[in-house]
């Protein structure tokens, strides 16, 4: 009976012990008794004065952690492990996660600064009526090249880049949708098929492409086109900005054949604890100054027409990030493929990585 006594202390103790640890671990990061807001968000995608600004001005703390893929997102998300307020993703995931439940529909009761959003970024076909999702970012896939390798304005469209000249120096970014949709847009394909035959034609018209590619990456096209160990990537837009800031001889470029527009926006997952926190980012986001603000610290395009005016012209201006309505014409959103064609487009580009000519 003593044994179990002193057992049953020892545990007591042993809790005891493990509260008072944690207490002192959310005091010394400067957790304890506050309100914690936790957002996802892709990888460098907020400038950090604006996190440190939210936090000044609401009172929140944040917690704030990164994702690299809309799926590796969706999967954290779906599993529940974490109880985020705030994430990010794109028009596709936006929908699957809407067809998944996983999704909080917003109350626009809540929100303020909606109407500085550009008409054209609100009731898009993911998110009819924008009941779950709040724009963020937009952009394009395009092509960047370096002029002091290649002739300006040599670039003009995606069936450029199979020119045996560049043999070898091709950096390409790590992703089905993007790799697949230049195939397809070659020969004037959705990037959303799902017919077989123009898959396969994409497919096989890809693999001529491979002698001239460097390298398939992602984050490291920065590195290399910055520093000009290659003169010629496949890339997002916002990732060029970085890379032309970084180096003057950079050019970026919408092929002509077009490009696919993608878009982030905010959304708050149905786990989320902090609604009214959730609530608080968004409407700091909203707020024509901080989205001008974050807009020039990332280089991705801002759908907030109140903030694009306070941009230097220099960006607003440029139509390779801020394209005319002409150009927009050639450009398509992607979809929610569905699980099958989802995985016959990985599969297809899986092989491609894989095949040497």
């Amino acid at each position: 009976m003593k044994r179990l006594q002193s057992l049953v202390i020892g545990i007591v103790a042993i809790i005891v012990i493990l509260f008072l640890g944690v207490k002192q671990l959310e005091h010394a990061t400067g957790m304890a008794g506050a309100q914690v807001v936790n957002i996802y968000n892709w990888g460098d995608y907020i400038d950090p004065e604006l996190i440190t600004k939210f936090e000044k001005e609401t009172g929140y703390k944040v917690n704030y952690e990164t994702f690299d893929s809309n799926e590796a997102m969706f999967t954290k998300i779906q599993q529940g492990g974490t109880a985020y307020d705030i994430t990010i993703p794109s028009e596709y995931m936006i929908q699957k996660m809407m067809k998944e439940n996983l999704l909080l529909k917003l109350d626009h009761s809540k929100i303020k600064g909606l109407e500085n959003i550009h008409d054209d970024f609100l009731d898009l076909s993911f998110d009819p009526g924008n009941h779950y999702s709040i724009p963020y970012f937009w952009g394009t896939l395009g092509i960047v090249y370096n002029d002091k390798f290649i002739d300006e304005g040599a670039i003009t469209s995606w069936n450029d880049l199979w020119d045996k000249k560049y043999r070898g120096t091709l950096m390409v970014i790590d992703g089905a949708r993007e790799v697949m949709g230049i195939g397809l847009q070659s020969f004037g394909h959705s990037l959303n098929s799902k017919d077989d035959a123009q898959l396969q034609e994409a497919f096989e018209y890809l693999k001529g492409l491979t002698p001239n590619i460097k390298a398939i990456v992602a984050d490291e096209i920065k590195m290399y086109m910055a520093n000009e160990e290659s003169s010629l990537a496949i890339t997002f837009s916002g990732e060029a900005a970085d890379m032309m800031y970084e180096n003057e001889h950079l050019h970026y470029v919408i092929p002509k054949e077009g490009s696919n527009l993608w878009f982030d926006n905010i959304v708050i997952p149905k786990t989320a604890k902090n609604v009214e926190g959730a609530y608080a980012f968004i409407n700091f986001m909203l707020d024509p100054e901080n989205a001008a603000q974050n807009a020039e610290y990332i280089g991705y395009s801002t759908p907030n027409q109140k903030a694009e005016a306070l941009l230097p012209k220099e960006i607003s201006g440029d139509t390779q990030f801020y394209p005319t309505d002409d150009m927009l014409e050639n450009m398509e959103v992607y979809e929610d493929l569905g699980p099958e064609y989802l995985g016959i487009y990985n599969d297809l580009f899986l092989e491609l990585k894989m095949y040497r000519r």
